[in-house]
């Protein structure tokens, strides 16, 4: 490609960006109105340039203070959101025991991955950008220089074997080509436009930019604005800023095409061309190339390519409820510090606007003109607290949030348990639409995430698996271990969520009698089951008979060959045969290579169980004679 050509093409993506950026100013605008309100900034507005402007005190008496509900109501859905958000699992491809174990891997890895960049983090920065501007945005993305190094080059730089990486990106940086697009699926092309420091496009390009002009979003509190009569406030506010030493890097992804049949992405930064190829990730469910970006929303705006926050519809609300509260606060004033009339020329005015009228303070007025008297304020109706009350009402309206989310004492002491789950769940149904949003989201994440391994771990990893009683095992795999990307949710999180209601499940099952085995008996591997399903997996420690026993038949079914099968006289035979004939009967045997062996050995090692078992039995009944 020529150098005429480069400089053509960056000048497109330019004023490609330029374009997209102009199309959206208004929304813009409106995100940072709603940052400026969350943070307690609420006398801005948006001017007709679709710049945020800030309203200034009109008289110096005037009460201009915020009293922020918005912030308590955001930060609460933010926690709900978060908290009904499920994990995930994988399904295996087929049922085949190969895609089961498969499958079971990638949920390892996936586990794996979640506590390695600690994806509750993540996921409630995006919630937070979500909830505040309506809209947030996770890249995924296959970072080479992350990872284990395996390996240096001929200049002594290290080889890493790669990793993925997930980043929040708000929705200031993205700029699809169609507004009204309402999913990515739906677009053709997406920019993300992101300031980054020229020493690091150097770093990561090898090209050297241009310093340019770059303005970014910083906190201010220099605002004085508010306050009350004979103070000020500060409070925080969203300012536009100049970063220095920065430059825009511009990244434009296009869909596959006749031309591009892999997609294209193109990055420029000033006036200089960065790359110029395919799409790199192939991460579409037909194994095809597509975007990284994966959207969350707060709400649906049909029609609409961003979704929209709830704060929209609370700086009405918001607004009219400082009114009122301010205009209480004015009225006390008045009635504390009073209005004094006076004739003109009776009295040193400028010596009373100075000292007021203090406690015992002689005032001295023109002899024959008339007193100064004290001008008696109207009585306050009962409109002003009506008012305040229909406005906090209206608050959890249009939120979404209620009494239940939002007061922390307990106030329905009186109401039965199925009732108390009923609001339970009518709190759920008004966050359905950002919470089944945050679950698409994190699904699809799980989901790139396995399709990048499955196309860039080609060097075997280590993986350690948290076992039974705390043990660990170590795994080495590589991307032809993955089969299945088929992610789903586990439903037990759903309806489980805390110790307590597992405790009350369980209980009412056995209580259901449907624990306990076909001669009645609640068996010593159903016992340690359900200890591990309340969390108390732990008891079941080295103490412990029953699973001393379990552990050695597991340990004899692993390498049943290499090894005699020896029978000691303090076995529990029962257990020793219930796990062998488990392991026999499973699929994990099956791929095993000399498996035919294995399993007579286990036969014979199980009869040997039996005749034991079957003379401890006379043994004990002859005793009972």
């Amino acid at each position: 490609m020529s150098k005429i050509t480069n400089k053509q093409l960056v000048e497109a993506i330019r004023a490609d960006y330029n374009a997209r950026r102009d199309a959206r100013m208004s929304l813009e605008a409106q995100w940072q109105l709603n940052i400026n309100f969350m943070m307690g900034n609420q006398y801005s507005y948006i001017a007709r340039n679709n710049t945020v402007r800030e309203d200034e005190k009109q008289y110096f008496w005037q009460e201009k203070e915020v009293f922020n509900h918005i912030a308590p109501m955001i930060e609460t859905r933010i926690s709900k959101i978060c908290s009904n958000t499920p994990t995930v699992t994988v399904i295996p491809a087929t049922t085949d025991e190969a895609d089961i174990e498969s499958a079971k891997l990638s949920k390892e890895i996936l586990n794996s991955v979640s506590n390695r960049l600690n994806l509750i983090d993540i996921e409630k920065t995006a919630t937070t950008w979500s909830e505040i501007c309506g809209t947030a945005f996770y890249k995924v993305v296959w970072n080479t220089n992350s990872g284990k190094m395996v390996a240096t080059d001929d200049n002594g730089n290290s080889i890493r074997e790669g990793d993925v990486e997930i980043e929040v990106i708000s929705p200031f940086e993205i700029f699809p080509d169609n507004l009204s697009s309402e999913r990515i699926e739906d677009v053709k092309s997406l920019i993300h436009a992101r300031a980054v420091d020229i020493d690091q496009v150097k770093s990561e390009w090898g090209v050297d930019v241009d310093v340019e002009e770059v303005h970014a979003f910083t906190l201010d509190s220099s605002f004085k604005g508010l306050g009350g009569l004979g103070y000020d406030a500060h409070i925080n506010k969203v300012a536009n800023t100049s970063l220095s030493h920065h430059c825009v890097v511009i990244e434009r992804y296009e869909r596959p095409t006749k031309a591009y049949p892999n997609g294209r992405l193109t990055i420029i930064a000033g006036d200089k061309l960065l790359f110029d190829g395919e799409l790199p990730y192939v991460n579409d469910e037909l194994n095809q190339r597509t975007f990284p970006f994966v959207k969350q929303i707060s709400n649906y705006l049909p029609g609409s390519f961003f979704g929209v926050s709830v704060i929209d519809r609370m700086i009405p609300v918001q607004r009219a409820y400082n009114a009122v509260r301010n205009r209480k606060h004015e009225y006390f004033n008045r009635a504390v510090m009073n209005v004094l009339a006076v004739e003109d020329g009776s009295v040193d005015t400028d010596a009373l606007e100075i000292e007021g009228l203090s406690p015992g303070k002689v005032l001295v007025y023109r002899q024959g003109s008339k007193v100064p008297e004290i001008m008696q304020n109207p009585e306050m109706t009962v409109d002003f607290d009506a008012e305040e009350d229909r406005l906090l009402s209206e608050f959890k309206t249009v939120s979404g949030v209620s009494d239940m989310m939002t007061d922390s004492y307990a106030q329905y002491t009186s109401m039965s348990g199925v009732a108390l789950e009923l609001l339970a769940e009518q709190d759920i149904s008004r966050l359905s639409t950002a919470i089944d949003s945050t679950k698409l989201a994190v699904k699809i994440v799980a989901k790139y995430i396995l399709r990048l391994y499955k196309q860039f771990a080609v060097i075997p990893r280590l993986l350690k698996i948290n076992g039974d009683n705390n043990s660990i095992q170590m795994y080495y795999w590589d991307q032809n271990e993955i089969s299945s990307d088929d992610v789903v949710f586990d439903t037990s999180t759903d309806t489980i969520d805390s110790l307590g209601q597992r405790r009350t499940m369980l209980l009412d099952l056995i209580k259901q009698g449907l624990m306990y085995d076909q001669d009645g008996k609640f068996s010593q591997s159903t016992r340690k089951k359900c200890l591990d399903l309340l969390g108390f997996g732990m008891w079941e420690n080295s103490l412990d008979l029953p699973t001393l026993h379990i552990n050695r038949a597991k340990e004899e079914n692993l390498y049943p060959i290499n090894k005699d099968l020896e029978i000691l006289p303090i076995d529990d035979h029962q257990i020793h045969i219930d796990e062998h004939t488990a392991y026999i009967l499973g699929g994990d045997i099956k791929k095993k290579i000399n498996s035919k062996k294995i399993i007579d050995k286990l036969l014979q090692h199980i009869e040997e169980h039996k005749k034991l078992l079957n003379a401890s039995i006379k043994i004990q009944d002859n005793k009972g004679e």
